[in-house]
C-alpha cells in the first residue's frame, strides 16, 4: 500500500472515530446526553442495549413521576442558550411540537422514519413518532358489574360512578394531552363541561397516572383514566382491573406515540442521530411490546408478542389529532381553565 493510500485509510478512520465526540467539555467524547419523560424501567434497558452494541455511553436524565414531561420540557427551553442534551424522547408528541414552536429543535430525518405512519411525526422532521401508548378507561372489576363497563370518558360524568371517578393532574404527562386533545374534538365550550362535570360528579384530581392506577386497583375509585402501560402493570401484578378503549363508536382514542427529538446545537449531534436511527428500528418497537408497557407498535413489520393484551394499531379507532395544534392548545390552557379548574378542585 502507497503513503498517500495508508493515510487516506487513516484518515477515513479517524473520521470514524471522531463522529461520536464533540467540542463541549459538558458532553464527553463518545456519549449521547438523553433527556428522557419515558419511564426509567421502560426507557433504561433500551439505552444500555445501545450503549453495548455501539459502545457510545448513554447519559440518561429522567423527569419526575409528578412532572412528566413538563419539567424536562421546561428545562430543554431554558438550556435554549446553550444546551446540555443531545435527544429528548418524549412519552408524548405534544411536548415535542412545543420545543419545535420554541426553536429547541433540529430538524433530522431518519431513514428508519420511513417505515412509521407519517401523521404521527413532523412533516418537517423535528420529530418523531413511534411506538404508542394509547389513553384507557381502567375500571375495578369488583366494582364495576359486568356489562356497565364505561364506554366513554362522557361515562365519567354518570350517576352511577358520583365519587367514584379519578384522573391525574391535567397539567403533566399524558393527561394534559389528553386534555388538549379534548378541547380541539368537543370545543371549548364542550369540554369545560366535561371537566365541571367531572367535579360536580365527585371526581378527583390525584398527583399521576401511576397514582390513578394505584388507587382504582385497591378499590378507593372505581374509574379512571390512565395509559396502556398502566393499566398493564396492574393486569399483571393480578389486581382486579379491566380496561376500555374510549370512545371506539365516537370520537375515537387519543393515542400517545412515543417521540423522539434532535436538540439544536447540542454537544453532541452526531452520537444524538446515532441514538435516534437506533430507537427506531423495529428491534426497539418489539423490546417495548415485550416489556411491562406492553406499548403498542406503529411499524407494520412488528408483530405483537404472544398474549399482547392490546389490539393492534389498525384495530382501533383513532381520535384524529393535530399534534402540533395540541402543543399550541395544551400552552393556553396551561396558562387559563385548566390552571385555574386544578387550583380550584385540588385543594
Amino acid at each position: 500500500m502507497g503513503d498517500w493510500q495508508t493515510f487516506g485509510v487513516i484518515a477515513a478512520l479517524l473520521v470514524c472515530l471522531a463522529g461520536c465526540s464533540g467540542s463541549s467539555t459538558e458532553s464527553p467524547s463518545g456519549a449521547v446526553v438523553v433527556y428522557t419523560s419515558v419511564d426509567d424501567v421502560f426507557s433504561r434497558p433500551i439505552c444500555e442495549r445501545f450503549q453495548e452494541e455501539t459502545g457510545i455511553r448513554v447519559q440518561l436524565v429522567p423527569d419526575t413521576e409528578e412532572t412528566k414531561s413538563t419539567g424536562l420540557v421546561n428545562r430543554l427551553i431554558a438550556e435554549k442558550g446553550r444546551p446540555q442534551a443531545d435527544v429528548f424522547w418524549s412519552g408524548d408528541p405534544v411536548r415535542a411540537a412545543i420545543l419545535k414552536s420554541k426553536g429547541v429543535s433540529a430538524p433530522y430525518r431518519s431513514t428508519e422514519a420511513e417505515k412509521l405512519p407519517p401523521q404521527f411525526s413532523d412533516p418537517e422532521g423535528h420529530w418523531t413518532g413511534f411506538s404508542s401508548r394509547a389513553r384507557v378507561l381502567i375500571y375495578n372489576t369488583s366494582l364495576v358489574p359486568a356489562g356497565q363497563e364505561p364506554k366513554s370518558v362522557r361515562d365519567l360524568l354518570d350517576a352511577r360512578f358520583k365519587a367514584k371517578v379519578c384522573i391525574a393532574n391535567p397539567l403533566f404527562g399524558t393527561t394534559s394531552m389528553h386534555a388538549a386533545a379534548l378541547f380541539e374534538s368537543l370545543g371549548d365550550a364542550e369540554a369545560k363541561r366535561f371537566f365541571e362535570g367531572l367535579i360536580a360528579n365527585g371526581g378527583k384530581i390525584l398527583s399521576s397516572n401511576g397514582e390513578v392506577r394505584r388507587r382504582v386497583a385497591n378499590g378507593e375509585y372505581a374509574v379512571g383514566l390512565t395509559d396502556t402501560d398502566d393499566y398493564n402493570v396492574a393486569r399483571q401484578d393480578g389486581k382486579p382491573v379491566g380496561a376500555v378503549f374510549p370512545d371506539q363508536e365516537g370520537m375515537g382514542v387519543v393515542l400517545v406515540p412515543n417521540c423522539v427529538v434532535l436538540v439544536a446545537n447540542g454537544p453532541n449531534a452526531e452520537c444524538g442521530k446515532r441514538f435516534i436511527e437506533y430507537l427506531l428500528q423495529a428491534k426497539t418497537e418489539a423490546a417495548l411490546a415485550r416489556s411491562e408497557a406492553a406499548q403498542i407498535p406503529l411499524r407494520s413489520d412488528v408483530a405483537l408478542p404472544e398474549g399482547f393484551p392490546f389490539p393492534p394499531i389498525a384495530e382501533l379507532k383513532a381520535m384524529p389529532v393535530d399534534y402540533a395544534k395540541l402543543g399550541g392548545k395544551l400552552e393556553e390552557l396551561s396558562r387559563s381553565f385548566l390552571k385555574e379548574w386544578v387550583d380550584r378542585n385540588s385543594r
